[in-house]
């Protein structure tokens, strides 16, 4: 992949007509990373979506997905909740402000959605029976996960009748981007930090997902520069970030303040590129 291929889009990623029109839905991501073998640096489970799926097909990804209405079930009521409550989270994703009731619900949401989409997408759950608890073995609960994934059955629901608390102490805030103007499908996308709960495994038993597994994050960035994987440039700016840290407790414990970051759509007549602080190190430029 030359320099100038990789700035540009695939060709999925057509501008709209009207994209002022194209609704911006709000979307959670885990970025769950793990300490590789023998002081090899951090590894950090990636997705390769599935190449027909409507948004983002054939791209390497972290586990995520847009807010569910059955997210805001619980609104922004912690009973079953460990760990910072959601006006902390709603502060961490806006901090020019001070959040409103509104912007609680939705920070509320949005880590609902974060673990939901977790154990969806590579069965890791962010969970366990108290503050001081991870489920071991999330595998017993394989039933509701299919559950959750069809859309049967709400986080909240699922936690109460397995007598299980959300772990939001295991989640960091690291990153807000929002979808340029323009693309066919946009997202406002938070973007959370995990590490792997002692015990649990992640797995690729997921419909989205071609493969998924897990990678040093200098080999996934070495592949990308291969040309093997794409890396759309949320997931690149994030690895590149993880990227500087040599262990999980580093990267986990570092403090972020989390600006929103909209790229911008240029097209020069026979290609599309994109634009964001940091796209010329994204581009070879």
């Amino acid at each position: 992949m030359s320099d100038a291929e990789r700035g540009q889009l695939p060709e999925s990623f057509r501008p709209v007509d009207d994209p002022d029109s194209v609704p911006v839905r709000d979307a959670a991501t885990v970025a769950l990373i793990r300490d590789g073998q023998q002081d090899a640096g951090i590894e950090v489970f990636l997705i390769r979506r599935a190449a027909a799926m409507a948004f983002a097909g054939g791209m390497t990804v972290f586990p995520g997905g847009g807010v569910d209405p059955r997210d805001a079930e619980a609104g922004a009521d912690t009973g079953d909740w460990v760990g910072p409550e959601p006006r902390w989270w709603a502060e961490q994703f806006d901090a020019t402000r001070s959040p409103d009731d509104g912007d609680v619900v939705l920070a509320s949401s949005l880590v609902r959605a974060a673990v939901r989409e977790t154990f969806e997408e590579c069965g890791v759950l962010l969970a366990g029976s108290s503050s001081d608890d991870v489920v071991a073995d999330p595998g017993i609960h394989e039933a509701e996960r299919r559950a959750l994934e069809s859309k049967a059955l709400s986080l909240s629901a699922f936690l109460g009748q397995s007598g299980l608390v959300l772990r939001a102490d295991l989640l960091a805030p690291l990153a807000r981007w929002i979808t340029p103007l323009g693309e066919r499908r946009r997202y406002d996308t938070r973007f959370f930090l995990a590490q792997l709960p002692t015990g649990q495994a992640a797995d690729d038993q997921t419909s989205e997902a071609a493969s998924a597994g897990w990678h040093r994050v200098s080999d996934i960035m070495a592949s990308w520069r291969a040309g093997d994987v794409f890396l759309l440039p949320p997931t690149w700016t994030q690895l590149d970030h993880l990227a500087g840290f040599d262990t999980v407790a580093d990267a986990m414990a570092a403090t972020r303040r989390i600006e929103p970051v909209t790229p911008v759509l240029i097209s020069d007549g026979s290609a599309l590129r994109i634009e964001f602080d940091g796209s010329d190190r994204y581009t070879g430029g």
